[in-house]
């Protein structure tokens, strides 16, 4: 299916957008300094944002309560990461304590 015209000059803007976007954060990097307490609150807001993220998903389901299985894989996989577990390790427990607590009828 051929696209029109304005759909890829949209898409050219766009990606030419991201590009420069992107390359000026490293180029940048070395002229703007923060006051510390600006990086303080910048790292901290990042992992607030993270972690509601992770709530989000680990709690709802659409518009409801995703019940008691997924928050309680979420917990095993979190406690594996902070014990420094490999990625995949944390993943795959995660899932299987899911799963496991699915066939058991936990909602």
């Amino acid at each position: 299916m051929p696209y029109s015209p304005t759909v890829l000059v949209a898409l050219l803007a766009l990606a030419a957008g991201t590009f420069v976007f992107r390359f000026t954060g490293p180029v940048l990097r070395s002229r703007l300094t923060f006051p510390p307490r600006a990086e303080h609150l910048l790292n901290t807001s990042a992992m607030v944002l993270l972690g509601s993220l992770v709530a989000t998903a680990a709690l709802a389901t659409g518009q409801h309560i995703g019940g008691v299985a997924r928050p309680l894989g979420v917990v095993a996989g979190g406690v594996l990461a902070y014990r420094k577990a490999p990625f995949l390790v944390v993943v795959i427990a995660a899932a299987a304590v899911t799963a496991v607590l699915r066939l058991l009828s936990v909602p």
